[in-house]
């Protein structure tokens, strides 16, 4: 078996900013395994919040054996961006080495279109009413906020999109007085979802505090091992296949969120329709799918995710799975 990883980077349509900075492209990292004149192939994005480089990802890929299964690679690498790249390209090897889709082989029934949300970089009001305005047909808008002085941003988007649903993400950026403050604002403005109002290090305050919309958690969420640390904070759960380390982890992950009570999220980093391929298959039947990752990008990869008025349509074999 041969597993080869190459950088790539994807210019952004335009400069997308949260709470943590702005970026003007996005820097991927492509795994290919190839076994017996198959290859399968796989997108991680590494994550500075998660102390992840391209350079410190390929070191782990790089290090792996010559030779394992997609099982094994579970103990070989911790759940992350390195472990799901690799994770999704042996799901794709397995999926064309057997002539089947990836859903045949997991088990799941045929996936089908799911609306996604659609993000509003984080900017002044004005510009995020404008953001909102020109998006103002998309059925679910998700604005990036993360400051104390939020409250104009999103009386802005609502008045830029008065008919749309609305999601939040605050990227750990309040306090939990900033919350607070805003918790009762959020019903009046039709909020459907907060994600992580708080830094995952200090969400004990969500505890006993009053949610009037349902709070999601994704920094404080990676895999399963996350969820003890979740109970009386969170409502929803946040899976991205680039915390989880990859479809494999991520479908239990599911089915062990739900079964706890939880709602689930499906959320993705900012990358290619490769990277959010395989999370179509993880968003069936979720409350909120995120998967809007190529929409933000100028360029994409040659057999592109189908987004339509349906959402965002599972992959063609020919470019994953």
């Amino acid at each position: 078996m041969k597993t080869t990883v190459t950088p790539d980077v994807f210019k952004l349509a335009q400069v997308f900013t949260i709470s943590r900075g702005s970026r003007t492209e996005a820097k991927v990292l492509t795994v290919k395994v190839e076994k017996d004149g198959v290859t399968g192939w796989g997108e991680c994005v590494p994550y500075a919040r998660y102390n992840e480089t391209l350079e410190s990802v390929t070191a782990e890929i790089e290090g792996l054996p010559a030779d394992f299964s997609r099982e094994a690679l579970q103990d070989l690498l911790p759940a992350g961006a390195a472990r799901n790249a690799v994770d999704c390209a042996l799901w794709d090897l397995e999926a064309k080495a057997a002539g089947k889709r990836v859903w045949e082989l997991a088990g799941l029934p045929a996936p089908g279109p799911e609306i996604t949300a659609y993000t509003l970089s984080l900017a002044s009001p004005d510009e995020m009413r404008k953001q909102a305005q020109e998006n103002a047909h998309r059925p679910l808008l998700k604005i990036k906020l993360g400051t104390p002085d939020d409250m104009p941003r999103l009386e802005a988007v609502r008045a830029g999109a008065p008919d749309a649903k609305i999601i939040i993400d605050a990227n750990e950026g309040w306090s939990a007085e900033v919350y607070a403050e805003l918790a009762p604002h959020l019903m009046r403005l039709g909020v459907e979802l907060v994600e992580q109002p708080l830094p995952a290090g200090e969400d004990a305050a969500l505890i006993g505090m009053e949610r009037p919309v349902p709070v999601c958690a994704d920094e404080s969420c990676h895999d399963r091992a996350s969820l003890p640390k979740l109970k009386g904070k969170y409502d929803v759960v946040n899976i991205k296949l680039d915390k989880t380390g990859g479809l494999t982890e991520a479908l239990k992950l599911r089915k062990e969120a739900l079964a706890l009570g939880y709602d689930v999220m499906v959320g993705c980093m900012v990358g290619s329709s490769l990277a959010m391929a395989p999370a179509t298959l993880l968003a069936q039947g979720v409350l909120v799918t995120d998967l809007d990752g190529p929409l933000l990008l100028a360029e994409d990869r040659k057999e592109p995710l189908n987004f339509d008025a349906a959402g965002v349509h599972p992959p063609k074999a020919a470019l994953w799975g």
